[in-house]
């Protein structure tokens, strides 16, 4: 993965730059300098006016006091999209078009998901503590964490799948002085010598 993440950083822009010397040999240095500023101006006018939006469909969301999940994925597709649009390039421009048009947003935002979701059960995976959770556990907002019978988490459904339930008693005894806390111990009885 940090391989591929490298690959990206250096070859990304590389190609930007091919594609600015492509265009510009095909249509002018000109034209291709207004094209790359009225491509940065519309985002900004996108950013802005999508943005808005965002804010407004996250306030009625919490008003009406459901969780805001596609509300905040929206608000973080949108700014990916206009950090995009703010570097200069035609493969960056598209690419943060296709995040602030309403219509293939949600395309991006399911890809999003299905990116982090994969990445996040790779990590659960990896950690020290991947025992304590299911592996074909949900995530919060999909149904919750499944419990032992599949019904979602909190449903009384018991100990989380996968996990052992240990059925016991609590047993209680009377404490004697010798074993009494500290700050409750007895002070011994006074002497008749005085």
């Amino acid at each position: 993965m940090r391989l591929l993440i490298l690959l990206a950083v250096l070859a990304v822009p590389v190609l930007e730059i091919w594609l600015i010397f492509q265009v510009g040999a095909a249509i002018g240095g000109f034209p291709t300098i207004a094209l790359l500023i009225a491509g940065s101006l519309l985002g900004a006018w996108l950013v802005r006016r999508e943005g808005r939006r965002a804010w407004r469909a996250l306030q009625d969301s919490l008003q009406s006091g459901r969780m805001p999940e596609r509300e905040l994925a929206d608000s973080g597709i949108i700014l990916a999209g206009g950090t995009l649009l703010m570097v200069p390039g035609f493969l960056s421009d598209v690419v943060g078009l296709l995040c602030l048009v309403p219509f293939t947003r949600p395309v991006m935002r399911r890809l999003g998901s299905w990116f982090f979701e994969r990445r996040i059960k790779k990590m659960a995976a990896a950690s020290p503590y991947a025992d304590l959770f299911p592996p074909s556990g949900g995530f919060p907002g999909a149904g919750g964490f499944p419990g032992a019978d599949g019904a979602p988490a909190g449903s009384g459904s018991g100990a989380p799948r996968g996990g052992r339930v240990v059925h016991g008693e609590v047993i209680r005894e009377e404490q004697d002085a010798s074993s009494a806390p500290r700050g409750t111990e007895t002070s011994p009885a006074p002497r008749g010598d005085a």
